[in-house]
């Protein structure tokens, strides 16, 4: 695995017909960077200390950590003004060097254009880089944003929510239900339901994450963020869904982020572009 550094702050997070500006970066015309019910088992949680609260959830980042990788499916579903869209993503991650790559699939236009090619996804602590893009940049280059600028630290702006950034945002559980055992794709796993503050996130996540973590506190709607999450008896987590919300201009837009892990162990490599290959003009909506 070859892992490369190289650094706008962005608008508002938009959101516009093939969501997110077709996985827009940092807002329109932009310039890249160079180089069920809880029912009564319901528990608050208050102590800010790290360790606290559910174990088994502030625990779920330290156990990705402990299996070392993962392949990983992706689903992204934003609602905002009767418009509803999914973008869905495949790929693997490394937790232990926090790098991934995906393939994120768009939606068709709804005006029934062609479908949009893949965007490729490398995902670095503190940047992403993207291929197939979109308008206004070459087929043979990638984007960089540098993911402590946007005003969502990533958790949705590129489509997809880093898988370890979800987990870290576990660590802010702030109230949580244990719902019981489900089986899913042949897994007996511990469902919880709860809720997480992504401030507080922040300031107990391990300090890759912190950054990103700080950055979607002060960009998002509410700091409080709904969760689904179902962790096997490794300790790892297996799915975690997020309902985040946000203001786009005069619309709420309300996003639900998937994401499900599997194959534990697996190898993932992830090369970086060079800083030639790296885009630097323009970018269009």
């Amino acid at each position: 695995m070859v892992v490369q550094r190289h650094g706008r702050r962005g608008g508002a997070v938009a959101v516009s017909a093939v969501v997110l500006g077709a996985i827009a970066v940092t807002g329109c015309a932009g310039r890249a960077d160079q180089g069920g019910a809880a029912g009564p088992q319901v528990q608050p949680v208050a102590d800010e200390r790290p360790g606290t609260g559910d174990p088994v959830l502030t625990a779920a980042a330290d156990g990705l950590l402990g299996a070392g990788s993962a392949r990983t499916r992706t689903a992204m579903e934003t609602a905002a003004g009767g418009t509803r869209v999914t973008i869905r993503g495949e790929g693997g991650y490394d937790f232990r060097r926090r790098t991934g790559r995906l393939t994120v699939v768009l939606p068709r236009d709804p005006a029934g254009a062609e479908e949009h090619l893949p965007v490729t996804e490398l995902l670095t602590p503190g940047a992403l880089y993207m291929k197939n893009r979109g308008a206004g940049v070459p087929a043979d280059k990638w984007v960089r944003v540098d993911t402590t600028t946007l005003e969502d630290g990533n958790l949705v702006t590129g489509g997809a929510t880093d898988p370890l950034a979800a987990a870290e945002l576990l660590r802010g559980v702030r109230e949580v239900a244990f719902l019981g055992r489900e089986r899913i794709e042949g897994t007996e796993l511990r469902h919880f339901r709860g809720t997480a503050d992504i401030a507080r996130a922040a300031r107990i996540a391990r300090p890759h994450a912190r950054g990103a973590l700080r950055a979607a506190a002060k960009g998002f709607t509410t700091v409080t963020v709904p969760f689904d999450a179902y962790v096997d008896d490794e300790g790892r987590l297996r799915k975690v869904r997020h309902r985040f919300s946000f203001s786009n201009g005069t619309t709420t837009v309300a996003v639900t982020s998937t994401t499900t892990l599997y194959d534990f162990g697996v190898p993932v490599t992830v090369r970086l572009p060079d800083p030639g290959d790296i885009y630097a003009g323009r970018i269009r909506s």
